[in-house]
């Protein structure tokens, strides 16, 4: 169907459409288009300048493209479709998930070529996930919008309840997001968005391969006015390193389980999950190259629910939130009698209400939020008035720290038919440190030149407290400041992009000016010498970023079997390098140089190949077992999947670092070689 508009008022569902037939529909007042984003490059959605009235379907967008206009993306405070965003944000479709050769969220996001992912282990045992030349502490992670960091460390920020197969799509914001996200995104946010019920269903998969790994899963899903869904996994994985005496310490075993349902009349609709995470794993030297043994293990509850009413001239949409997250660290495994292990408890509580209205001048959205953090430790905080028993054992939590951020956020869209506009100011205040209330303002634009070309330009601002690591943890050869000041950042960037039927491209160079970054350093002339927290005073970062995908079927007609072809860049450079004497763990460790590159083959009838290469060259030194500072040297990894893919069913064979590179993503931690996976999935409706 070539039709834009149907005169239909009532709903229309799309549950399956096929790769040569194309529809487009339009609900009232609004513009609907349909296509595909490519894994390797992560696509952006950005604005595209929509106005608010019917317009005619823009050029640039082929069948080819996937533009979902109606799914509300948030790279603003209002809710905006993703063609009327003024924001670039990164969005990673369910379709690019299920062809990638990955078994975790954190490997998905190896792809986003303004991503930094640094792995301590395999299967997303512990992953830091930062975004253009950003640290893993300044980033918002949420859950279905709702934000799930943990104020203690961002180390096992990623640690979700679900599985890969839960999730519906990946929304990446580049940049400072402190009207968005508030506090923590100071370099950008990530947003998993889970599938919805869309009919009564029954899901099951099963993985296994190299390294005794094995991954079990199923969800079942019932629809209706009241709908619900419950998930349920447990991976296992011996891991591929040995410790001196000959025993596991990168074997790794959790279990997930997620719930969540939803509610909708024509008055309102309502949300709410409930997801719980436990996981144990083999930290080797993660945390210090002298001990070989280490073990880390966490447990993690979330609990959410939001609603918002459909009808009436002014939207509220609240929501409620519970995130609990317990860890003990083992710096000697099973040994507690060598060295005490590490308790935390932290519990999160949230309250959220976003609003918005529309009038002649626009969309204006107000927001407020109430976040409280409460950590109880058996050595990091404050000394407790009262202490707090730590579950099966003999000790108690002694130490503590308390704190209660409070945000504000105004901001103003308008909407033209060529020309987006949004703009806004978040106020901050936080009870931690006797903060005064800061503001943080924001701006972004786009405007469409002709039917191809679009450019876009913003400005924003944010800031991040620091975790409660940062400002305590000093025991194993750290040593914490509790008067670390909170880090901020101001960003600028422009770009411009290009689209057509056989290929799209775009190019972006954005800089960042960060005050206050916080980081651990250490004296490298005394070998004995702590890791120290400490502010730098300002580290500017300027960056170029770019990609192009090539529709092959669409540049040669004649074949079937080069379907397609994405490359991405990125490169950034920061006006502060490592002195002489002194060694950075976080903040001057990032990627100047990172290609993607994503080859998409179709073999024959149903099935498909993917290629992905990936080169990464680090800046930075780090200390090696023996106790020598090396640099991080470049190297370029290949992966691949070949999958049988039905209608009902799912076959594949995938392999990691295919030629057995020998690499390392953080310190002194080397990273496996080839892994090799197989699996099945099964999807049956009831």
């Amino acid at each position: 169907m070539q039709k834009t508009v149907f005169n239909k008022r009532t709903p229309i569902k799309f549950k399956q459409f096929g790769r040569k037939g194309y529809s487009l529909f339009a609900c009232l007042r609004k513009e609907v288009l349909i296509g595909t984003l490519s894994v390797a490059t992560l696509t952006c959605a950005k604005a595209d300048g929509i106005s608010v009235e019917p317009i005619k379907p823009d050029t640039a967008k082929t069948s080819r493209e996937v533009r979902l206009e109606e799914v509300n993306v948030t790279g603003s405070r209002a809710p905006l479709t993703r063609g009327q965003q003024a924001r670039m944000v990164t969005v990673l479709e369910r379709a690019d998930i299920q062809a990638a050769p990955v078994q975790s969220l954190n490997d998905l996001l190896k792809y986003a070529v303004g991503v930094d992912v640094r792995q301590r282990g395999p299967i997303g045992a512990q992953t830091d996930i930062s975004i253009r030349g950003g640290n893993y502490e300044q980033i918002t992670i949420l859950l279905n919008g709702i934000n799930i960091c943990d104020p203690q460390t961002g180390h096992n920020a990623f640690d979700f309840p679900l599985d890969i197969s839960d999730i519906e799509r990946i929304e990446v914001l580049e940049g400072p997001a402190g009207r968005v996200y508030g506090t923590s995104s100071l370099v950008g946010a990530v947003n998993i968005v889970t599938k919805r019920v869309d009919g009564n269903s029954i899901d099951a998969h099963v993985d296994g391969g190299s390294y005794g790994y094995l991954n079990v899963g199923a969800r079942a899903a019932l629809a209706g006015k009241t709908s619900h869904s419950l998930s349920a996994n447990f991976t296992r994985s011996d891991g591929y390193s040995r410790n001196k005496a000959g025993g596991l310490n990168a074997d790794y075993n959790g279990g997930k389980a997620f719930y969540q349902g939803t509610y909708d009349d024509d008055q309102i609709s309502v949300s709410w999950h409930a997801g719980l995470s436990t996981r144990g794993f083999g930290s080797n030297t993660f945390y210090g190259a002298k001990w070989d043994d280490q073990y880390e293990h966490t447990l993690k509850t979330y609990t959410a629910i939001q609603g918002e009413n459909k009808k009436g001239r002014f939207h509220l949409k609240p929501s409620i939130y519970w995130n609990r997250s317990m860890d003990r660290f083992e710096l000697f495994r099973n040994a507690p009698d060598i060295y005490p292990f590490n308790y935390h408890r932290t519990d999160v509580y949230g309250v959220n209400l976003n609003s918005y209205f529309d009038w002649a001048l626009g969309r204006t959205a107000l927001g407020a939020e109430l976040r409280n953090e409460d950590l109880v430790s058996g050595n990091l905080g404050e000394p407790l008035s009262k202490t707090h028993h730590i579950h099966g054992t003999d000790r108690d939590y002694e130490y503590g720290l308390n704190r209660t951020n409070i945000s504000f956020v105004l901001e103003h869209n308008i909407l033209l038919k060529r020309f987006t506009l949004s703009a806004g100011i978040v106020a901050v205040k936080n009870s931690w440190n006797e903060m005064r209330m800061r503001v943080y303002p924001g701006i972004d634009a786009s405007y469409r030149l002709g039917d191809n070309w679009k450019v876009y330009a913003s400005y924003n601002t944010s800031l991040r407290m620091p975790s409660v690591t940062e400002l305590y943890y000093s025991v194993g050869g750290h040593k914490a400041d509790k008067h670390l000041k909170p880090e901020e950042l101001a960003a600028i960037e422009g770009g411009i992009k290009y689209g057509s039927r056989l290929m799209e491209g775009n190019v972006s160079v954005y800089h960042n000016h960060c005050k206050n970054i916080i980081d651990w350093i250490r004296h490298t002339d005394d070998p004995d010498a702590p890791w120290e927290s400490v502010n730098f005073t300002k580290l500017n970062a300027t960056g170029v970023q770019t990609a192009l995908t090539f529709h092959l079927n669409e540049m040669l007609p004649r074949q079937d079997v080069l379907r397609k072809l994405n490359i991405a860049y990125n490169y950034i450079d920061q006006n502060k390098v490592e002195k002489q004497g002194i060694q950075s763990q976080y903040a001057l460790e990032y990627l100047r140089h990172k290609l993607v590159c994503n080859l998409q083959l179709h073999l024959w009838d149903k099935l498909n190949m993917s290629i992905n290469y990936r080169y990464q060259d680090r800046t930075g030194t780090y200390t090696n077992v023996e106790g020598q500072v090396e640099e991080y040297k470049p190297y370029g990894i290949v992966d691949t999947r070949l999958s049988w893919n039905a209608e009902k069913y799912n076959f594949y064979v995938e392999a990691n670092n295919v030629f057995d590179k020998s690499y390392v993503d953080y310190g002194h931690v080397p990273q496996p070689g080839i892994w090799v996976m197989a699996g099945a999935s099964i999807h049956l409706d009831i």
